[in-house]
């Protein structure tokens, strides 16, 4: 049986590798998803009053629209149910999938601080923000003289 395409859940199943026909998880993985959409609500990405889904009918346009942040949040959305339903065996594969799921948390946080039409502001905020102000060091006070013994 073929899933829905575009489904939220029958996706996230599919990169997780189990069939969208195969439903004994589903309860599970639905939990988890759910889940990261709080996480992305938290983040700015998604409705500000947040999304839930029940079942497979539940479509990424329904999430997202039209939002161009489409990839990183599908991306988000595998690694983070699969670090909660079904986590790499070492803790290198552990660390991998966090340090992903850390960039791309910042990358949609940052874009949705800052859309794409603001792009201007932002370049002049962080140029104010990390203005460095130039300063010389003082000498001190007072200097220690030592004698050497001969």
């Amino acid at each position: 049986m073929v899933g829905i395409p575009n489904s939220i859940v029958d996706d996230t199943k599919k990169v997780l590798g189990i069939a969208s026909d195969y439903t004994e998880f589903d309860l599970d993985i639905i939990l988890h998803i759910n889940s990261v959409f709080s996480t992305l609500q938290q983040l700015g990405v998604g409705p500000k009053t947040g999304f839930s889904l029940t079942d497979n009918s539940t479509l990424w346009t329904d999430f997202l629209g039209d939002n161009v942040l489409a990839n990183n949040v599908k991306s988000y959305m595998y690694l983070r149910v699969r670090l909660l339903f079904d986590p790499p065996a070492t803790s290198f594969g552990i660390t991998a999938v966090q340090d992903q799921i850390k960039e791309l948390e910042w990358r949609m946080n940052t874009q949705a601080e800052f859309p794409a039409n603001e792009e201007e502001v932002q370049t002049e905020e962080f140029a104010t923000f990390f203005t460095a102000t130039p300063s010389t060091p003082t000498p001190p006070d007072t200097f220690t003289t030592y004698e050497t013994g001969s």
